[in-house]
């Protein structure tokens, strides 16, 4: 008898808005593919602000450079305690080969912006939990599970850092204990920092670009050079690219060019096999957004600008493109096979997409897709 095999690569299976913006108490699952739906002012655009703030401070970035208008998070019916102080919550739940390991963190955003309250919990045992005990200190008193001759270990962490983050550097791993933090931390971290966010811009991908390392930029604007290296490296996906280009492009295409020019730069092109190629830069808003995130979906973390855990075995990790607007200037039947593109990649495990839509309609009822939807 065949068995299913476990996925054990690090995924966020849920995103948590406490108390976000204008979300309270909001759950979003993530399936392979998300389409987030509402109308406008429900709250779309804030849910992927808070996944990428998430991602960001698992990679290490400090919260100032996350947060850098911490004000506009905290939810506007909030009132200030008796000392001033408001703030937000988010948090997010990531399974793996450790099972659903869950993280919630407070952070303060007035009188001064800093990180109150991180849990990090597994099988409802408390891993990791740290908490503000002298507001005039920049630390907070963090204590996680050691299971050895001390059941736990306390030490004082940056206020301006996630705690999750930094337990790989401070905790030994000499017990069981211990170990196994060091496992549910890792595997937060590695789901966090896969993140891609990308919003293709049409209107800087159409001229021509330096050449230059070859990694995507979040904005597509390097699209072009990006191709000049793609198609060299990988015809087999390249191949795969041309495809999806023929579903989501007007006119005939048998391959997806780039071509350098003699002032050292590279232009991308669509050769339309009878002797005459077009220019990306007389493709509509629509095609080059679907081309842009096409690519992306094809390609993974190799070329895109992503902080990627290195240490951490490709087949081991997945990466989740995140888009603002999935199915902006797109057509119905653009967006359909864009939405295809996505399906069929997630299925091999190794990228995601999380994607905010005004309707979902459309794709109600696709296999693989998981439709979330806010507002009344």
């Amino acid at each position: 008898m065949s068995r299913t095999p476990v996925d054990v690569r690090p995924r966020l299976t849920e995103l948590r808005l406490s108390a976000f913006a204008g979300h309270r108490r909001t759950g979003l699952p993530l399936g392979p593919v998300t389409l987030i739906a509402g109308l406008s002012g429900s709250g779309k655009s804030s849910a992927l602000a808070a996944y990428e703030a998430l991602a960001r401070l698992g990679g290490g970035t400090p919260l100032g450079e996350v947060f850098p208008d911490p004000l506009a998070c905290v939810p506007e019916r909030a009132r200030p305690d008796s000392e001033g102080r408001r703030g937000f919550r988010i948090g997010c739940t990531a399974d793996g080969a450790e099972g659903p390991v869950r993280l919630d963190v407070a952070v303060q955003a007035e009188p001064r912006l800093r990180i109150v309250g991180e849990r990090l919990t597994a099988d409802g045992v408390v891993l990791l939990e740290t908490a503000l005990r002298d507001p005039g200190r920049r630390t907070v008193q963090a204590a996680w599970h050691t299971a050895g001759s001390a059941p736990v270990t306390r030490a004082p962490l940056p206020d301006d850092r996630l705690g999750t983050a930094l337990l790989p550097l401070r905790v030994a791993g000499k017990t069981d204990g211990q170990r196994r933090v060091l496992a549910a931390a890792e595997q937060m971290v590695v789901a966090l920092r896969s993140v891609f966010p990308c919003d293709p811009r049409p209107e800087c991908m159409r001229r021509p670009v330096p050449t230059g390392s070859g990694r995507l930029l979040t904005g597509c604007d390097n699209l072009a050079d990006v191709l000049w290296r793609t198609r060299a490296e990988c015809g087999r996906r390249h191949a795969l690219l041309v495809e999806a280009v023929r579903a989501g492009c007007a006119g005939r295409v048998t391959d997806l060019v780039a071509e350098p020019l003699p002032d050292g730069t590279v232009r991308a092109l669509l050769d339309r096999g009878d002797g005459f190629r077009t220019g990306i830069g007389l493709l509509g808003d629509g095609e080059l957004r679907y081309l842009a995130l096409a690519l992306v979906l094809l390609t993974g973390p190799g070329v895109l600008a992503v902080d990627t855990p290195g240490e951490v075995p490709d087949a081991l990790r997945s990466l989740t493109l995140l888009t603002d607007n999935f199915d902006r200037a797109l057509d119905p039947g653009q967006r359909r096979a864009l939405l295809n593109v996505a399906v069929r990649m997630a299925a091999r495990g190794h990228i995601r997409c999380v994607g905010a839509v005004s309707d979902a309609t459309w794709a109600a009822g696709e296999e693989g897709v998981t439709v979330v939807h806010l507002g009344p």
